[in-house]
């Protein structure tokens, strides 16, 4: 500061007409404050970027296809100049890859006077390679498209180079970054006589360093949170807490808002983190893929939760409804849950985002999708919420620029526009304001440039994360970047060496690395590091973990031995009871707590939908077959099987029933001919898929009889499909065989002496018939043990976990009883 002052009188420059340009923005602040605190009266000049500097200048308004910095934007365009250069069928996929080039080139440009800056277009020509340039033809395209963009473009920073502003500036003063910038010194030469390149200050001298070698990532986040607590605990603030791998980045920040030390509060986080990743873009994205065509169950249950217009709609007993039935896909959903008002409310408003539209258009769209849906008050009291709305242009303000825009007016179709949203939300920053003094400040390494810290903690010090000498960005060769003044690699080694030394010149510095990568590679400590440790080993010490160890006391998990005899144990259905016998503690948590599982939506169709769709076309055919007794069988089930098919949503599974309706014909024709020799026997359809609930003694049973058949005499004949092999189903039916579900359904169904049979029927197999012998003793027995263990259970019998093998490998509650660990 004393610097700018004595120079500014020597030139006679009064201060408010001096300019002390910073190398970043977040100088700025720190520089008005010293400024103040050194000189609190009289003038001040003004501390600024080149962007800054520019935009308090003039409102910049750039063209139609300039480079503006707006990242939605500059996509579009990027994808617009592609179709323009006869590159239609890639420009989607190439938008991306011809945007991050250009900007790449935007600093260099930008540096020259618009006067001139054909010319450096003209040189930046000569050294890329032909368009015609053989196997390299498309990367030659891509670099001269870039170059010419930004060499045609327009710049906010351009009114820096006007005759205007030399008249309204007395000095230029430029704090040198530890990175040459093009821009600025474009600007000393520009303004030569005005400009002076202020001296960097001397290296402090080196810090005291602790290395911490860690073993792992986890262990590397830990470690590095302690040592931001310690150095808090001791009073040295602020705290620079270095960002060098933004995973390891976002990991110490969540543990330490586990110990009160959280962003926009007491932690400061300079880098900031793409919009994309916000919860304002994470609910705008789920209600955009809740309205594609093809949206997912999943997609469209998560709007519905996110949305609070539907908060006070109960949506539960639909999801559970879905997901009983595994029902991925929502067009299906949406038929089999017809006449739902909720679901009537989402297909009105996917119907609305249907049709393509132009640009322009869709954002309206979005914005009037946002606002029924209850989100767009939200987005708009949330800080990044705020963020989104303005990078999208959604506000009243900036939506009439969208629309005098002229790429505003390209039609997409709702997936396009999708894609296009995804691409702007990523390339924009959102960075959480703070208010008051951070003591914790996360930051990149060379923005360490100029600030004060009272410690420093560097993570990720490693060869990955921090090397001695940085990859370039971009594909440029070596050649063209010394000729189009690009940074080279040696440029960018100097500037990290030079951020370095301002790392370790921190009074207070840890750090640390890890030796072992996530899938347990080894991994070296970074270059600078070993370097340093054979300039000064004197100054280097092994740091210690200032973790805190706790001592957790012994509590081995105990075998459960609930007791449920003041918990509902009735009805009992076949399933139920069969668990009570595999497991009493299954019995316990699935029935008598509740504690069902959902079931997953996104799933395959497996054996158990065709299963179902076998059970509904029979009980089809059969209830249609009574009423039409003469009509051709063969066309009656086929109309039954399409008429299912398209009641289960089935037709819209992407092929997925595909393999199932192939076996059909066959599974069809063998069961016509089965159908046929059973009513031969004296067999007649008499229900299908029948619901009881009926007492029978002391117990109530409930349950659902696939199909009940009579036969002369009075016989009754209780059948279960089973699409299983025929061995598994003969082994139910073998004496000694502990299955329950046929003595179950002659329980059931209350018929004195009836008969029971599994009828199997599978893809390559004759249907066959595998009746229980003796079932009126093996219902009887089934009643006599049920009525014994509801007994038991009222009277306060424990439900102990007895399962074994299968029952415990499949089993929805072994997390719950632990047998993994009360069993070692």
């Amino acid at each position: 500061m004393d610097q700018v002052q004595t120079l500014a009188i020597e030139r006679g420059a009064h201060l408010a007409r001096t300019v002390v340009l910073l190398p970043y923005a977040n100088l700025l602040a720190p520089a008005r404050q010293m400024w103040a605190s050194k000189f609190p009266s009289g003038f001040a000049p003004r501390f600024e970027t080149t962007r800054n500097w520019a935009a308090e200048l003039t409102l910049f308004t750039p063209g139609a296809d300039d480079l503006c910095g707006q990242h939605g934007r500059d996509w579009l365009t990027a994808q617009t100049l592609l179709e323009r250069a006869g590159l239609r069928g890639e420009a989607a996929r190439l938008a991306g890859v011809l945007l991050e080039q250009a900007q790449q080139l935007v600093p260099l440009a930008a540096a020259c006077p618009p006067a001139r800056r054909g010319e450096w277009l003209a040189q930046a020509h000569a050294v890329l390679p032909g368009a015609n340039d053989g196997a390299l033809a498309l990367e030659a395209a891509l670099a001269r498209t870039a170059a010419a963009w930004v060499g045609t473009s327009g710049y906010a920073t351009d009114v820096l180079f006007d005759e205007r502003t030399g008249r309204s500036l007395d000095a230029l003063f430029i704090v040198p970054g530890l990175q040459a910038d093009a821009l600025a010194d474009a600007l000393a030469g520009h303004w030569a006589a005005k400009t002076q390149v202020l001296a960097p200050l001397a290296a402090p001298p080196q810090g005291r360093v602790a290395l911490h070698a860690a073993q792992d990532a986890e262990d590397e986040a830990e470690r590095a949170c302690a040592c931001v607590l310690r150095h808090l605990t001791a009073g040295r603030t602020p705290v620079a807490l270095v960002a060098t791998d933004r995973l390891l980045q976002r990991r110490i920040n969540a543990l330490l808002a586990t110990r009160g030390v959280r962003a926009g509060e007491l932690l400061a986080d300079e880098t900031g983190w793409k919009l994309s990743t916000t919860h304002a873009a994470a609910a705008l994205m789920a209600l955009l893929r809740a309205c594609a065509p093809q949206a997912s169950t999943d997609a469209v249950l998560d709007a519905i939760k996110r949305a609070p217009a539907w908060a006070a709609i109960d949506h539960r007993a639909l999801e559970r409804r879905l997901r009983k039935g595994a029902v991925r896909g929502w067009r299906r959903a949406a038929l089999l849950a017809q006449g739902d008002a909720l679901v009537e409310q989402v297909q009105l408003l996917r119907e609305r985002m249907a049709a393509s539209r132009t640009l322009a258009d869709w954002l309206q769209a979005t914005r009037v999708l946002l606002e029924d849906c209850g989100l767009w008050n939200q987005l708009a009291a949330d800080e990044a919420g705020g963020e989104l709305i303005a990078a999208l242009g959604l506000s009243d303000e900036t939506f009439a620029d969208w629309r005098a825009w002229p790429q505003s007016a390209r039609r997409m179709t709702l997936a396009e526009f999708t894609h296009w949203l995804r691409e702007a939300l990523e390339g924009a920053s959102f960075r959480q304001h703070h208010s008051g003094q951070a003591q914790v400040v996360v930051l990149p390494l060379a923005q360490l440039l100029g600030r004060s810290f009272a410690a420093l903690v560097l993570p990720g010090a490693d060869e990955q994360h921090l090397p001695a000498a940085p990859e370039p960005a971009g594909v440029w060769t070596a050649a063209q970047r010394r000729a189009l003044g690009l940074p080279t690699r040696e440029a960018l080694q100097q500037a990290q060496a030079a951020a370095w030394a301002l790392a370790i010149a921190v009074p207070e510095v840890d750090v640390l690395w890890r030796q072992a990568d996530d899938s347990g590679e080894p991994v070296l400590a970074s270059p600078l590091v070993g370097a340093l440790r054979l300039a000064v080993p004197a100054a280097l010490h092994a740091g210690q973990d200032a973790r805190v160890p706790q001592t957790v006391a012994a509590a081995p998990t105990p075998r459960p031995l609930p007791v449920g005899a003041q918990l509902p144990a009735q009805p009992l259905s076949a399933s139920s009871y069969a668990q009570l016998r595999d497991c009493p503690y299954r019995f316990y948590a699935l029935r008598q707590l509740g504690l069902q599982d959902e079931g997953e939506l996104d799933v395959d169709l497996d054996k158990s939908d065709w299963g179902t769709w076998l059970h509904a076309t029979l009980r089809a055919f059969h209830e249609a077959l009574q009423q039409r007794p003469d009509a051709d069988r063969h066309a009656l089930i086929e109309q039954a099987a399409t008429e299912v098919t398209q009641s289960l949503g089935l037709v819209q599974d992407d092929g997925e029933f595909l393999p199932f309706e192939a076996a059909w014909p066959e599974l069809r024709d063998r069961y016509l001919r089965w159908l046929e020799g059973h009513e031969q026997q004296g067999y007649t359809f008499d229900r299908g898929e029948v619901d009881f609930n009926e007492q029978r003694g002391p117990v109530r049973l409930r349950g659902r009889i696939d199909r009940i058949d009579h036969a002369g005499a009075g016989t009754t004949l209780l059948i279960d499909y089973k699409t299983e092999s025929q061995d598994k189903t003969k082994a139910r039916t073998k004496p000694g065989s502990e299955d329950v579900q046929l003595p179950f359904y002659a329980l059931l169904s209350g018929d004195e002496a009836p008969r029971a049979a599994y009828l199997n029927l599978t893809e390559r197999e004759q249907p066959t018939l595998f009746e229980l012998a003796d079932i009126e003793q093996r219902a009887a027995d089934l009643h006599a043990g049920m009525a014994k263990d509801l007994r038991r259970i009222a009277e306060g019998a424990p439900l102990p976990a007895l399962g074994e093998g299968s029952v415990c490998d499949w089993c929805e509650v072994r997390g719950l009883c632990r047998k993994d660990s009360w069993s070692a």
